[in-house]
């Protein structure tokens, strides 16, 4: 069966993890990436045979002096595939649908942009059958993703009455010094702030209200939540044997002394998946307290890594190459080397 050609506009923090992933898959073909200017990400391009093409008006002569041999422009690759990701800089996505609109090609845009860039947006756990066979798909936000999750478990089996959660957001990424460092917290003044309507872009009906606070780290976002559930679990264990049950949760036990983002860190370090990446959502057994329907959770977001896999099943949903989303998360986690399901805690 021939895989399908996929191109990434944009090999930075995103787009070098969304190549890697579509490289890895049983059922595609990284066709080549793009850069507006040469840097060291394209350096590693070049180093794992990835075809570097020129976008944004970059200078080819820039390229050619770092050493760095490019097989085109982003025109003559468009040419060469069945779809595209789009992983440009934040706005520039929008400026780019028209470029895709005129090769007509279907695309994958990242959570950056507004949700009016695409068809759809897109949760592979969320609302993958809804999203068959669309032209153009928006996978949102590290923020909106790991939300969007933990709604498509506690929806389902419990019904979901009204969610607060308070994200306490990284600063910047590792790379972004321009962002700090930060000596403080930064309230978002945006009350409730847009992640909430963001995630009723993946399920319209689900009452959510979030705020959130900017702090002086680069390694993870950690979203504190409470949510008033519509029937009442069993007890505690039963939610968590149900996120340990689904793919694309990690469930830490106390044994594991793991006690935040630090070692969840070191762990995806020891683990060593994609650059060290952390795709799932994590949680914690001793973080989570059920009081009749009231379930109170913390959960980590890798912000570098967790949409990884989301592009990855988005593809798949926009050329039909799975017939659920239950079949493709199966498919791209295990190319990417993700368990199946939440790792037993013992």
């Amino acid at each position: 069966m021939p895989r399908v050609r996929v191109a990434v506009n944009g090999f930075g923090t995103i787009g070098k993890r969304v190549a890697d992933a579509v490289a890895k898959q049983p059922d595609m073909e990284l066709v080549g990436v793009t850069k507006t200017r040469p840097n060291f990400e394209g350096t590693r391009a070049m180093e794992k045979g990835y075809p570097l093409f020129v976008a944004g008006g970059g200078d080819r002569a820039a390229f050619a002096a770092a050493g760095l041999p490019v097989a085109g422009t982003l025109d003559d690759l468009l040419g060469q595939v069945d779809v595209v990701v789009d992983a440009a800089p934040d706005k520039v996505g929008k400026e780019n649908a028209a470029i895709y609109r005129a090769k007509g090609l279907p695309v994958v845009f990242q959570g950056g942009e507004k949700a009016d860039v695409a068809e759809a947006s897109f949760s592979a756990l969320g609302n993958f059958a809804n999203c068959l066979g669309k032209r153009s798909l928006r996978v949102v936000s590290c923020n909106t993703t790991g939300l969007a999750r933990a709604a498509a478990v506690l929806g389902p089996h419990w019904g979901i009455g009204h969610w607060e959660a308070t994200l306490v957001r990284r600063a910047g990424d590792p790379a972004e010094t321009a962002r700090g460092p930060i000596n403080g917290i930064l309230p978002t003044f945006q009350l409730p702030s847009h992640h909430g309507p963001d995630v009723r872009t993946i399920f319209p009906d689900l009452s959510i209200a979030t705020t959130a606070v900017v702090v002086p780290t680069t390694l993870m976002h950690v979203h504190v939540n409470h949510v008033r559930l519509q029937r009442a679990p069993r007890d505690a264990d039963e939610v968590l044997s149900v996120f340990r049950s689904t793919p694309r949760f990690h469930v830490f036990a106390p044994w594991e002394h793991v006690d935040g983002t630090p070692q969840v860190m070191e762990y995806a370090r020891d683990r060593g998946i994609g650059f060290n990446d952390m795709m799932e959502n994590v949680l914690w057994e001793n973080g989570i307290r059920l009081d009749d329907r009231d379930l109170y959770f913390f959960q980590a977001i890798h912000q570098e890594s967790i949409v990884v896999p989301e592009n990855v099943d988005a593809i798949r949903a926009i050329l039909r190459l799975a017939p659920d989303g239950a079949t493709s998360i199966a498919t791209t986690d295990r190319a990417l080397g993700l368990a199946p399901t939440g790792r037993p805690s013992r």
